[in-house]
């Protein structure tokens, strides 16, 4: 697991631009320790390795899963995005994300979180509740998609992210963490892609 540090140029009148980023290994950082470290910045950081490299990546998305045993539910936190991509002629998005638990016969796990306009790094901080017993978890499979809201017209999807048993590297580790932490909140950064198999890619 690493830490991953970002660097971008703030600008008011446009979208900011990225300059360079860096993993540290969590490994290499002690409890109650401060260390410093000297790292050249990387332009571009590979996707990780669990990812399927044809992909192209749209940004990154940071969820909180948490199953609370009060309100017998899965708690699905939608926090922010990061250097999502822009669909708009003026260089940003106007962002909100959809989450569904599936399988979902009754179609009636859709959630939506309020768009964010002109802006390629939303915060959200939104949560939402499926009620559902523990034990069913792990049949479940849990779609988070990014769309661009815009008027008149269909919106446009920017990425997704599949969480449940049949993902891979992170996106399985968080899920069977939140399986295994009852009433313990976990929040994970997600690498945003331009497909998902399976999912719901129209508004």
């Amino acid at each position: 697991m690493h830490f991953r540090i970002s660097v971008c140029d703030e600008d008011k009148f446009r979208h900011n631009e990225f300059i360079g980023e860096t993993r540290i290994p969590l490994k290499k950082l002690k409890p109650n320790q401060t260390k410093t470290f000297s790292i050249c910045l990387e332009k571009q950081l590979p996707i990780d390795k669990t990812e399927d490299k044809s992909l192209e990546e749209r940004g990154r998305i940071l969820i909180s899963l948490k199953y609370s045993s009060q309100k017998q539910g899965l708690l699905v936190g939608i926090v922010r995005c990061a250097h999502l991509a822009a669909m708009d002629a003026n260089g940003y998005s106007d962002p909100y994300v959809k989450t569904y638990l599936k399988p979902d016969e009754d179609k009636k796990s859709k959630h939506k979180t309020a768009v964010k306009k002109k802006t390629l790094n939303p915060e959200f901080n939104e949560e939402f509740c499926y009620e559902i017993k523990h034990g069913d978890l792990a049949k479940k499979t849990l779609e988070v998609t990014v769309w661009d809201y815009d008027i008149g017209k269909s919106n446009d999807f920017i990425g997704g992210v599949v969480l449940g048993i049949n993902a891979k590297g992170e996106r399985l580790k968080h899920w069977f963490d939140c399986l295994k932490n009852k009433d313990k909140k976990i929040e994970r950064w997600h690498t945003l892609t331009n497909e998902l198999p399976g999912a719901i890619l129209s508004d």
